[in-house]
C-alpha cells in the first residue's frame, strides 16, 4: 500500500516523495597543489603541509621561538592574546611571553585565551546550545564571540602556513590551489563542525563559495590514516604477552627501556622537520588481514577520543566499526587536579583573587606545573619541585597575612611540602593523586569499548595525541589492557594526528565507511490509522485524516554509511511563487523513537532551499503565470566528516541552492 507522506514545516512544503538511493562515487585525484593541515589541540596546536606530487613528504611548520626548556617545541602552545580594543597581537609562545611581560595593572585590560577549546567542549557536545553568538571568557572576565578567537587563532596559523609553503614552492601558488584541513574530535556533533567551518570563513582560509577547499578531519581518524603507514621502528610496543611478529621476542621488553629507546630515536630526528611516509602501507599493516580490527584511543588536552576501525586488505582502506566515544579526560583534568589541591591548601576565594588579581603570574604557574608533569614517571623516588612565582608567596602574606609554609603546615596535607628554596615538593603520592582521576577515566572508558560486542576480537590498541606521551598514562594502560591486545605508541605520538591530518587531505576517500553518531530526519504527516497512531496526533485536512509529527528517518544511530551513499527526499512547495522552503531537521541518541516529540529527540537543524524562478510552462494560462507545482529533489550525504545536502528542480534540472544549518537553534 503506497502511503503518501506530507512535511509539516513552517514552510508549509510536502515531502512528496520518500525515496532513498545508494550512489558510490569514483576515488578521484586530489585537485590542488598543496595540502595544509591544522591540529587545533587544547593544549597545543600545529601545521604540517605536503605538496601532492611528493605525497610521500610531510613537512612540518618551522620550529617557535619562546619555548619552553626541555620541551619539544614541534607545536605552539593553543594560546591568544588581543589588545584592549579587541584585535589580534599574539599567539602561542608569543601571546604567553608578551603577556607574562605586560604590568600587572595593564595585564587586566588584556584579554588572554589559554586552552580555550576545552572552555567550550561541554557546549560543542550539547546540541542547541552552540551559536554564533556563543562567547568565551578571556583570563581578565571579559567575554569576546567565541567565532572571533577562534578565527585570530586560524587566521594566524594560515598566514604563517602560506609563508612557508611559498617558501618552499618553486611556482607561484594561488590560494584556491592549497587544500585546507582541520581537525575535531570525532565526539563533537554536527554544530561544532559547521562552528569550525564558520570560524575558517571568518579567517579567510577558504571562501563559503568553495567549501570543497576545507575539510574537516576528525582527530583519532587521522592518526588511524597515520598509523597505516607506520614502519617497525616507528614504534614502542608495550604489551605484556608474547608476541609473534618478530617485533620482541619473549614479549617482555621493559617498558623503562622501550620508552628510553623511542625518547632517543626522536632526538635523533628532531634535526628534519620532513616526515616520509610509505607510499603504500606500512609494515605493521602488511600482518594485518581482511577483518582485523583495533582501536585508536586519541588522548589529548581536552578530550579522549576512541576510534574502532577494521582493515580492508589489498588495498588498505579503513571502515569504521563503532561510533565515536570519549569525553573530557584529557591531560587538562590533570591541571584541574592540581588547581583543587591549591584551593585546598590556600583556600578557594585566595586563589580566584589570585588569578584576577595576577593573571599572568598565575599563567607562570600553570606553565610550572605544565613542565614538571611531563617529567612525572611511575614508581618516581623523589619529588617533584613547583617553582611558586615571588607574586604569588607576596601576594598570599598580603591577602592572609601569613607565609605559604604556614598555609601548607596547617592544610595536613602531608603529601605536598614545602621547599626553603622557595618550591612546592610534590611527592610521588601527590602526583599519583593528581593522575589517578584522570587515567582511571580512560582507561575505565577503553576498557567499556572493549566489551562490546561490535568490537570484541581487538588486535591491536594504538595510544595517539600528546597525554600518551606520558609514561604514567602509558603505564596504567599497559598494566589494564597490556595482556589483551597489543598496545602500540607510534614515535613522534604527539604528531600523529597532524601528519594523518595531511594524508586525510590528500586522499579523503580511505576512509570507506563510517557510523552515524545520531539518528537524524524530519517530521512529515502520513495517513492516520485507527489503533496505531494517537489521537492526539490527528490532524483533519481537506476532509482526511492525517498523524502529525513522525519521524521520517534519513539515518539511524550507528548505522554504517559508506562513502558517496546519499539518501534522497523530494519537496514541493506548497504555494505558487513560494521561493524558499525550510525544512527543520531532528535528532536522537537512540533509534527507538517514532515520533518528533518523543522524549530525546530535538530539533537539531534546518535545511533551507531557495528556489530559482520557475519556468513558465509553454502554452499555460491564467492568472497563476502558468506554473506548475514544482519537485525539489534534496540529496544528502552522511558518509563524510560533515553532512551535506545538494538539491535540484526536478522540471528545469536546474541546481536549487542547499544549505544546511546546526548553529542558528
Amino acid at each position: 500500500m503506497h502511503i503518501h507522506s506530507t512535511l509539516k514545516q513552517r514552510s508549509d512544503s510536502t515531502n512528496k516523495n520518500r525515496e532513498s538511493r545508494v550512489e558510490l562515487r569514483p576515488k578521484m585525484a586530489c585537485p590542488f597543489l598543496v595540502v595544509v593541515a591544522i591540529d587545533f589541540g587544547t593544549t597545543s596546536s600545529g601545521y604540517a603541509f605536503s605538496f601532492t606530487q611528493d605525497p610521500e613528504a610531510i613537512h612540518m611548520m618551522k620550529r617557535w621561538e619562546g619555548g619552553d626548556p626541555g620541551v619539544a617545541n614541534q607545536k605552539s602552545p593553543t594560546c591568544l592574546l588581543l589588545t584592549p580594543e579587541l584585535r589580534f597581537h599574539s599567539f602561542g609562545f608569543a601571546a604567553r611571553d608578551s603577556y607574562h611581560d605586560l604590568d600587572p595593572e595593564e595585564a587586566q585590560h588584556w584579554l588572554y585565551f589559554d586552552k580555550f577549546k576545552m572552555k567550550i567542549h561541554i557546549t560543542f557536545r550539547r546540541w542547541d546550545d552552540l551559536t554564533m553568538e556563543t562567547e568565551l571568557e578571556a583570563v581578565n572576565g571579559q567575554r569576546v564571540r567565541a567565532i572571533e578567537v577562534f578565527a585570530h587563532a586560524l587566521h594566524f596559523f594560515r598566514e604563517h602556513a602560506l609563508k612557508e609553503v611559498k617558501d618552499q614552492s618553486s611556482s607561484v601558488l594561488e590560494g584556491e590551489e592549497i587544500r585546507w584541513v582541520i581537525t575535531v574530535p570525532a565526539v563533537w556533533r554536527q554544530p561544532a563542525k559547521q562552528f569550525m567551518r564558520e570560524a575558517a570563513y571568518l579567517a579567510g582560509l577558504v571562501s563559503p563559495d568553495c567549501p570543497e577547499q576545507l575539510l574537516i578531519a576528525l582527530e583519532p581518524e587521522a592518526a588511524s590514516i597515520y598509523c597505516r603507514k607506520l614502519r617497525l621502528h616507528q614504534v614502542i610496543d608495550l604489551s605484556l604477552r608474547p608476541v609473534t611478529n618478530g617485533l620482541d621476542s619473549d614479549g617482555s621488553r621493559p617498558f623503562d627501556s622501550s620508552f628510553r629507546q623511542a625518547r632517543e630515536q626522536l632526538r635523533r630526528s628532531r634535526h628534519s622537520r620532513t616526515f616520509l611516509v610509505e607510499s603504500g602501507t606500512g609494515e605493521l599493516w602488511s600482518e594485518m588481514q581482511t577483518g582485523d580490527r583495533y582501536i585508536v584511543a586519541d588522548c589529548g588536552g581536552g578530550t579522549v577520543d576512541l576510534t574502532v576501525h577494521q582493515i580492508e586488505q589489498p588495498q588498505g582502506t579503513l571502515k569504521e566499526l563503532y561510533k565515536a566515544s570519549g569525553g573530557p579526560y584529557g591531560a587538562v583534568g590533570v591541571d584541574l587536579a592540581f588547581e583543587a589541591m591549591l584551593c585546598q591548601i590556600f583556600g578557594e576565594d585566595f586563589i580566584q583573587s589570585f588569578k584576577a588579581k595576577r593573571p599572568a603570574a598565575w599563567v607562570d604557574l600553570t606553565i610550572a606545573f605544565e613542565a614538571r608533569k611531563r617529567t612525572a614517571t611511575p614508581g618516581r623516588a623523589n619529588a617533584l619541585n613547583i617553582s611558586l612565582p615571588f607574586s604569588f608567596i607576596d601576594y598570599y602574606k598580603r591577602h592572609r597575612g601569613q607565609s605559604v609554609e604556614t598555609a601548607l603546615r596547617r592544610s595536613n596535607m602531608n603529601i605536598v611540602k614545602w621547599s626553603s628554596q622557595g618550591m612546592l615538593r610534590l611527592t610521588q603520592e601527590a602526583m599519583n593523586e593528581l593522575f589517578q582521576p584522570t587515567i582511571s577515566n580512560i582507561v575505565k572508558h577503553i576498557e567499556e569499548l572493549m566489551a562490546k560486542p561490535e568490537v570484541r576480537g581487538v588486535r591491536f590498541l594504538f595510544l595517539v595525541g600528546g597525554f600518551a606521551e606520558s609514561p604514567m598514562l602509558q603505564r596504567a594502560v599497559q598494566n589494564a589492557l597490556g595482556r589483551t591486545c597489543r598496545i602500540i605508541i607510534p614515535q613522534d605520538v604527539g604528531l600523529t594526528i597532524l601528519k594523518g591530518a595531511v594524508l586525510f587531505g590528500l586522499d579523503p576517500t580511505v576512509v570507506r565507511v563510517r557510523r552515524c553518531p545520531l539518528t537524524y530526519g524530519v517530521g512529515v504527516l502520513n495517513r492516520f490509522v485507527e489503533g496505531r497512531h494517537p489521537h492526539n496526533k490527528l490532524l483533519i485536512k481537506d476532509g482526511r485524516e492525517w498523524c502529525t509529527d513522525i519521524l521520517d528517518r534519513f539515518v539511524s544511530v550507528d548505522q554504517s554509511v559508506a562513502l558517496g551513499e546519499v539518501v534522497r527526499r523530494s519537496y514541493t512547495p506548497a504555494r505558487l511563487g513560494q521561493r524558499k522552503i525550510i525544512i527543520n531537521i531532528y535528532c536522537s541518541a537512540t533509534d527507538d523513537v517514532t515520533y518528533i516529540s518523543d522524549p530525546g529527540v530535538r530539533k537539531c537543524g534546518t535545511i533551507t532551499l531557495d528556489l530559482p524562478e520557475p519556468l513558465p510552462v509553454p502554452g499555460a494560462v491564467g492568472g497563476a503565470g502558468g506554473v506548475e507545482r514544482r519537485e525539489i529533489r534534496a540529496t544528502m550525504q552522511f558518509g563524510d566528516t560533515e553532512i551535506k545536502v545538494m538539491a535540484v528542480d526536478v522540471m528545469s534540472n536546474r541546481s536549487v541552492r542547499a544549505s544546511i544549518d546546526f548553529l542558528s537553534n
